[in-house]
């Protein structure tokens, strides 16, 4: 059972979300939050598996939550679902931690697959998202303030997943896409952080749209 926080200050969504999550058998909302400082003390009080984070509320935003999770419990998932607006929020969640992006009007089956992936060590995403994502980190670089990884050290298999990262691919999908194991998958990702010191398989996809590995 993946235990679940929501995180929205609109109550609406979060019965939404509830509700969405209650037609499920491997799911359960362990409690709700309306601001980034409850969150922070319900996560640490009931331990969920995964929260879904919204990044702007009142009083303590998602961003500062996420961080403040993340620091008193590293093994937390954070899901963030975000509106097509939050261009000044996207990268700083990301630095912060986050694992996942997701927009506000994802399909019902696209949010809880993006829970299960989440929860299984996967660092899902929607491409309008990535898109927002990527824009935020051209203009980074084309200020002097982001230094774009040398790819040269690559093997041409380490481009080829790096690739499918940036198309949004899980790990099971990119297995099945170059015909390999999982395993295999998980150790050419955990060599791509090495080589290229990203931290996260999110800013890993930012990276192989930003240099054409892939379509985006």
């Amino acid at each position: 059972m993946i235990r679940v926080l929501l995180v929205d200050d609109q109550q609406l969504v979060r019965a939404g979300l509830r509700m969405l999550c209650g037609t499920t058998e491997d799911l359960e909302v362990v409690g709700e939050a309306d601001n980034g400082h409850h969150a922070t003390q319900l996560a640490e009080q009931l331990t969920p598996d995964v929260v879904v984070m919204d990044l702007r509320m009142p009083g303590v935003d998602g961003i500062t939550a996420t961080s403040r999770i993340l620091a008193a419990r590293p093994a937390t998932r954070i899901l963030v679902l975000t509106t097509f607006d939050d261009d000044d929020h996207l990268y700083p969640a990301l630095a912060a931690g986050a694992h996942g992006f997701l927009a506000k009007d994802a399909a019902p089956e696209e949010v809880l697959g993006a829970i299960r992936r989440i929860a299984a060590g996967d660092s899902p995403f929607s491409q309008a998202v990535l898109r927002r994502l990527i824009r935020t980190a051209v203009t980074a670089r084309e200020q002097g303030a982001d230094r774009q990884p040398d790819l040269a050290q690559l093997t041409e298999r380490e481009r080829d997943v790096l690739a499918l990262i940036g198309d949004g691919l899980s790990n099971g999908e990119i297995a099945q896409r170059l015909h390999i194991g999982i395993t295999t998958v998980k150790t050419h990702v955990a060599s791509l952080m090495t080589k290229t010191g990203i931290p996260n398989r999110v800013r890993l996809a930012v990276l192989a749209v930003r240099t054409d590995l892939s379509q985006g």
